[in-house]
């Protein structure tokens, strides 16, 4: 009987709380809607105040990486004899681009020198219409060309890095590079660009090492009177031959366009219907704490 009347005093007393609680709300309404209308109001001031953001994107397929240790795989007997080991494959291509791309030094060597770079550490706004870029003269002075302060390229690097995304999806292989600027031309410009460069540097490079091997190669085969051996450098050079012939017909080296870059018209970024919406909640949370507060507080000091 006891636990009855308490269970029933208990559940007495939740009701006059909630009550209390939602005739404390009421009795604040002007307050949390003053609140809740002022939070929106700069929420949309705030958004509106954010420049648009467009992202470029391109699909890239690596480029054959297996060709060229199948043709070592079929003279990898032949090359045995001669001491030389082919069973060991070098890392490909693609996967060595996916850590070159996020480096320094490609950044300083490859892009750098081919971006303007007030697009980069500068600009302040982009005209759709007459697509024209201004700059934030605190930085970059457009009419006299000059720099208050000429951004270094390790604070270049890493502004680039924020606006720049290379990934790979590891079920299907393809690679996905990415880049968001004000500018969905200058966006879609520098995909090309870094795409361009990784392709155009791995050339550069098995180009080169090639070239020293054909050297190293011709230079053994004149020194050695054993004639396995020089059937052994003889294909050795003929896959050599090979690969530099393929090195100077490939256009896309490393990777080839799946789906190229776009100027896009729609933005990636502010949502700012979001923001907005965040806002007006903040709004009235907020407003319902200071209600809640003042009458806590009012409370406890009329007890």
């Amino acid at each position: 009987m006891e636990n009855n009347n308490s269970n029933m005093h208990n559940n007495s007393v939740d009701e006059i709380n909630i009550r209390e609680l939602f005739q404390t709300i009421w009795k604040g309404k002007i307050t949390i809607f003053g609140i809740t209308l002022l939070s929106s109001i700069l929420a949309v001031l705030f958004s509106l105040s954010l420049p648009n953001i467009y992202q470029s994107e391109a699909i890239l397929s690596p480029v054959g990486a297996e060709v060229g240790s199948k043709k070592n795989s079929n003279i990898g007997g032949l090359a045995s004899l001669a001491g030389i080991n082919l069973s060991s494959q070098p890392v490909g291509n693609s996967i060595k681009a996916m850590e070159k791309v996020r480096t320094l030094s490609f950044f300083e060597d490859y892009i750098l020198p081919n971006i303007f770079l007030p697009n980069l550490m500068a600009v302040d706004s982009w005209d759709p219409d007459t697509n024209k870029i201004s700059y934030n003269e605190k930085d970059y002075n457009e009419k006299t060309k000059t720099w208050n302060e000429i951004p270094s390229a390790q604070e270049s690097y890493d502004e680039f890095k924020d606006i720049m995304s290379f990934t790979q999806d590891y079920d299907t292989g393809f690679v996905s590079v990415s880049v968001r600027h004000q500018s969905p031309h200058i966006a879609k410009d520098w995909v090309d660009l870094i795409v361009n460069q990784i392709n155009y540097f791995f050339r550069m490079n098995d180009k080169k090492e090639a070239n020293l091997s054909i050297d190293f190669l011709n230079m053994q085969i004149s020194q050695t009177s054993y004639t396995e051996i020089k059937q052994v450098i003889a294909q050795l050079l003929q896959n050599k031959v090979q690969q530099l012939t393929l090195i100077e017909a490939n256009e896309f080296y490393v990777f080839s366009y799946l789906d190229p870059p776009a100027a896009m018209e729609d933005r990636e970024e502010p949502n700012r219907v979001s923001i907005c919406f965040l806002g007006f909640i903040f709004g009235v949370l907020l407003g319902l704490l200071i209600v809640i507060t003042r009458q806590y507080i009012y409370t406890k000091e009329n007890y």
